[in-house]
């Protein structure tokens, strides 16, 4: 699929539209729909979605992307027992239709692929679809639902800027573009500037919001976490996925199912899934596997595909919270793409990691190692390069530190795919 279509993005939904009419509209067939745009924690939203509502007994069909290891990953198919990977014959299936179908017309490869997916899901059953933007929301591959039992838009921040926008005020403005006339809202916590665009498109479309620090909270106590909305206090476990930043994604999914009347989710089910979520590559401690295995002993392994400033901060404060606890010196192996704000990024970790150590992702927009180094040193930071992941463990297994160092291999999802992959261990 990437050979036949560009993999560049061009936000537009007309040839969306040309190809579900030759496949007879799957987009109306759908299970009804929460849809989720955001600029950070839309996956981990999902997650917790998920991880919920099939602890409720709901069955789930899942659209996130992008995928780490394989293709299957963005989506999920609702099965008895809890939604798994669509196999690879019924993905290839599925793909095929929509290529014949769109007959060598004009169609990017992530606009084909949402056909596809949106045909797998009309061909079988679920209670619920758990839709994530692509890009953006008002003119992303997803936005041809014209219903949903609720919309979502989660933390809003700079990314993406050559499609979105150079300000909060732009990028807001297309994440608001998800939002429907009279269906619920949920909005994560967000700044100012966010929250006043968002409400802005919510008073033109009479969209009542649920607004994350007004209508509800999320904090911790101690080692749980408490909920706070308009039904009431809510005294739950600390979500199992690590950082500060998971209690507002864990908040954000429990509003959303909280104003869903008709899908009345049980209490112990909000437990349950709290402490069963998973989404790889989101502060995940890597516990055996090749890569492991390479580390010095007594070490910690860390992956996080954050790759924007606010990503950055979001696991700088978890790595912080960490070091509170157990004290070791961190290092950072860090890949990043051209079109990221490396400087930005970075600049959430000086004072905290010791040094960085810059790989080259294998990615066409990939920035050099080299590059990477060189913005580390220009804040301070020490750095050096390596060819590899398996070459940057090895170097920090040589430095010999003790107490035996905390890692984190961070800057990219795509990066992150290739260490899941390196390391020999299913990515979901």
């Amino acid at each position: 699929m990437l050979a036949l279509h560009p993999k560049r993005i061009d936000l537009s939904l007309d040839r969306m539209w040309c190809l579900l009419g030759r496949l007879g509209h799957p987009e109306r067939r759908l299970p009804p729909v929460i849809h989720v745009a955001g600029t950070n924690g839309k996956g981990s939203t999902v997650a917790f979605l998920r991880a919920i509502l099939e602890a409720a007994g709901f069955g789930v069909h899942v659209y996130t992307s992008p995928h780490l290891v394989r293709f299957n990953e963005r989506v999920r198919l609702a099965r008895l027992g809890g939604s798994v990977l669509v196999e690879d014959d019924e993905l290839a299936d599925a793909l095929a239709t929509c290529e014949r179908l769109n007959a060598g017309d004009p169609i990017t490869f992530f606009e084909i692929t949402t056909a596809a997916a949106f045909l797998l899901f009309a061909r079988n059953p679920a209670d619920v679809l758990l839709l994530e933007v692509g890009l953006g929301g008002r003119l992303d591959a997803t936005n041809v639902v014209d219903c949903a039992l609720a919309t979502v838009i989660t933390s809003v921040s700079h990314d993406h800027h050559e499609f979105l926008g150079d300000t909060i005020e732009l990028i807001a403005a297309e994440k608001s573009g998800i939002l429907k006339r009279g269906v619920p809202a949920i909005i994560a916590p967000q700044s100012q500037q966010a929250l006043t665009v968002i409400e802005r498109h919510a008073e033109r479309l009479r969209t009542p919001l649920r607004i994350g620090g007004k209508h509800w909270r999320a904090t911790p106590d101690r080692d749980r976490m408490v909920f706070r909305d308009g039904n009431g206090i809510m005294e739950l476990p600390a979500p199992r996925l690590v950082g500060r930043h998971q209690l507002d994604n864990a908040g954000t999914a429990i509003a959303t199912l909280r104003c869903i009347h008709a899908l009345r989710i049980p209490d112990t089910a909000i437990e349950q899934g709290l402490t069963s979520v998973e989404w790889p590559a989101r502060m995940q401690r890597l516990a055996r596997g090749r890569l492991v295995e390479l580390a010095p002993e007594g070490a910690e392994l860390w992956l996080d595909g954050g790759h924007n400033p606010d990503g950055g901060l979001a696991v700088a404060n978890a790595l912080a919270d960490l070091d509170r606890r157990v004290s070791r010196p961190l290092i950072l192996v860090v890949g990043m793409l051209a079109n990221k704000d490396c400087q930005g990024f970075l600049m959430n970790f000086a004072g905290l990691t010791r040094t960085v150590i810059a790989v080259t992702v294998r990615q066409d927009t990939a920035l050099p190692s080299e590059e990477i180094a060189h913005i580390a040193r220009g804040i301070g930071i020490s750095a050096e390069t390596r060819d590899s992941i398996a070459e940057a463990i090895a170097a920090i297994t040589a430095l010999g530190l003790d107490p035996a160092p905390r890692i984190l291999i961070t800057g990219s999802l795509y990066l992150a795919g290739e260490v899941l992959a390196a390391n020999g261990l299913p990515s979901t």
